[in-house]
């Protein structure tokens, strides 16, 4: 039986941390009392096609990917994203999910025109989500 299958197994049946020991990564607990979210834009805003996106974290710290330091972690900027991305599973990159690994809690961001979400999720040293996740309340902008 696959790792994968493994997990998934456990997932249903015992949930969150049992997936991450069959996957073999660690198991990081969020710390009580973290905040993670949007210093800008606002929820509902109107912005250019290029606009700067602003983090906010409270309760941790941030460190660059692969600092294994206790209660802290970095950003990922979650586009257009309707789910979280699976518990015990580094957080993908790609397009829709944008990494921010070297600490950084700012970024310029290009949508095309229409309307988009953002939403940011906290991950450890590995880009692996929090138990539990530590995620932004999730944003509407606008695009023109």
């Amino acid at each position: 039986m696959t790792r994968l299958l493994l997990a998934a197994l456990l997932f249903a049946a015992t949930g969150t941390v049992a997936a991450q020991a069959a996957t073999g990564l660690p198991i990081t607990k969020a710390p009580a009392g973290v905040g993670v979210y949007f210093i800008s834009p606002q929820d509902g805003a109107t912005v250019p096609a290029t606009f700067t996106v602003r983090f906010g974290l409270k309760g941790m710290g941030v460190a660059p990917a692969g600092v294994a330091r206790e209660n802290t972690g970095h950003h990922h900027l979650l586009i257009d994203v309707k789910q979280l991305p699976a518990a015990g599973q580094p957080i993908p990159n790609d397009a829709q999910h944008r990494h921010f690994g070297g600490g950084q809690t700012e970024t310029t961001l290009t949508l095309p025109p229409g309307t988009h979400t953002l939403q940011l999720e906290l991950g450890d040293a590995s880009h692996v989500p929090f138990d539990p996740p530590l995620v932004s309340k999730r944003i509407t902008v606008h695009v023109q």
